[in-house]
C-alpha cells in the first residue's frame, strides 16, 4: 500500500469513530429530535469520505502547474462549508439544554475539525479556516466560548494548524526537490557537453597530427629546406587544419577526401560555417555532406568557397570562381553555383 492509501484508511477510520459517537445516546431523555442527529451523520460521513477518496485526487493526466496541488472542484468546497454549518448546529438542536455537553452531541466539534483538517491537506487553507470559524461560532453560541474550548474546540484548531504547517513544509520540500532535480539535470547536461567537447578536441588534435605531423617531421629533419612537393603538402595540411576549425560540421571522411583531391588539382577551397546546421540531425547532416562531396568531385574552379547558410530553405552554398577568359580581364567569373537545400 502507498502512503496515500494508508493515510486515507486512517482518515476513514477516525471519522467513522467520531461519527459513531453520535449514535451512542448516553442520555436518551435529553433527545427531543433524534432524526436531526441521524441526519447530521448522514450528511457528514458521505461528504467527509468524498473529500478523503475523491475530491482532490490527483489528476491522472499529470500534475497541476504547482506540481503538488490537486483538483478541488467548487461544489466540493460548497459541500464542506454546508456540512460545517448544518452539522455544527443540528446535533445541538436535537437535544435539550441539559444534553448539549453529552459526547453524542459534542462529537461534532471533533468531526468538523477532522473534515477541515482534510480540507487543509487538500491545499484549501481559506476554506478550512472558514469552516473552523463556523464551528467556533456555532459551538460558542450553544455552549459558550469557554465550554466549547474545553470540549474539543482547542484540539480541532490544533489539528488544522498542524495540517497547515505540515503542508507548507511538504510543499517547500517538494519545491526544493524539484529545484535540486533541475540542478542535477543541468549539471549532467553540462558534464555531457564538456565530455563531448573534450572528445571533439581530441579528434581535432589527432587529425592535426595526422595531417601536419609528417610535414613537421620532414621540416625538422631537413632544417627547413623543403622540396616543392613538401611545400605543397604543408600548404594542404595548413588548409585542412583551417577546415577543421572553420567548418567542422560540414566535414566527414568523404568531404575531406574530395577537398584534398580538389586542392591537389590546384583549386583553393575555403570553408565557412556561419550557422544554420545546429538544428539538423545526424541523418540530415550525412545527406548534406554526401551531396557536398558529390559537388566537389565535379568542381574544376580555381577557387571554391563553401558557406553554410542560416536561410530556412538553403543549408549550404557552393560558389566556384575562375579567372576571366577575356584578355586583360581582372575580375573572376563565377563558373559554379550550387545550393544544398535544407532537409524538411
Amino acid at each position: 500500500m502507498t502512503v496515500r492509501s494508508i493515510l486515507s484508511v486512517i482518515g476513514l477510520a477516525f471519522t467513522a469513530y467520531l461519527a459513531a459517537r453520535g449514535l451512542i445516546w448516553t442520555s436518551p431523555e435529553t433527545v427531543v429530535r433524534g432524526w436531526l442527529i441521524v441526519a447530521a451523520l448522514v450528511i457528514y460521513l458521505p461528504v467527509t469520505w468524498l473529500w478523503i477518496f475523491a475530491i482532490g485526487a490527483r489528476d491522472r493526466r499529470g500534475q497541476s502547474s504547482s506540481g503538488t496541488r490537486a483538483r478541488l472542484p467548487a461544489w466540493g468546497v460548497a459541500l464542506a462549508l454546508i456540512v460545517a454549518v448544518v452539522v455544527s448546529n443540528a446535533s445541538f438542536l436535537a437535544v435539550t439544554e441539559a444534553g448539549r455537553t453529552q459526547p453524542f452531541v459534542t462529537w461534532v466539534i471533533g468531526g468538523i475539525g477532522a473534515l477541515m483538517t482534510i480540507v487543509m491537506v487538500r491545499r484549501r487553507p481559506i476554506v478550512a479556516w472558514i469552516g473552523m470559524l463556523i464551528l467556533a461560532v456555532s459551538t460558542s453560541f450553544w455552549l459558550g466560548p469557554l465550554q466549547a474550548l474545553s470540549l474539543g474546540l482547542v484540539g480541532s484548531i490544533v489539528w488544522v494548524t498542524a495540517a497547515q504547517l505540515v503542508t507548507i513544509a511538504l510543499d517547500r520540500a517538494a519545491r526544493d526537490a524539484e529545484r535540486l532535480a533541475e540542478l542535477q539535470q543541468a549539471a549532467s547536461a553540462w558534464q555531457a557537453s564538456q565530455s563531448g567537447r573534450q572528445r571533439e578536441r581530441r579528434l581535432h588534435v589527432q587529425r592535426a597530427l595526422q595531417a601536419a605531423g609528417p610535414i613537421l617531421a620532414r621540416t625538422i629533419e631537413n632544417g627547413g629546406n623543403l622540396r616543392p612537393a613538401d611545400k605543397q603538402a604543408a600548404r594542404r595540411a595548413e588548409a585542412s587544419l583551417r577546415d577543421e576549425l572553420r567548418g567542422n560540421r560540414l566535414l566527414d571522411d568523404g568531404v575531406r577526401a574530395e577537398i584534398d583531391a580538389a586542392r591537389r588539382r590546384g583549386s583553393a577551397v575555403s570553408l565557412f560555417d556561419e550557422g544554420g546546421l545546429e538544428g539538423l540531425g545526424a541523418a540530415d547532416l550525412n545527406g548534406i555532406r554526401a551531396e557536398l562531396a558529390e559537388i566537389l568531385r565535379e568542381a574544376l574552379s580555381e577557387r571554391v568557397i563553401i558557406r553554410t547558410s542560416p536561410h530556412h530553405e538553403i543549408a549550404v552554398t557552393i560558389v566556384g570562381r575562375s579567372a576571366a577568359g577575356s584578355a586583360g580581364g581582372d575580375d573572376d567569373q563565377v563558373d559554379l553555383w550550387r545550393e544544398i537545400r535544407r532537409p524538411r
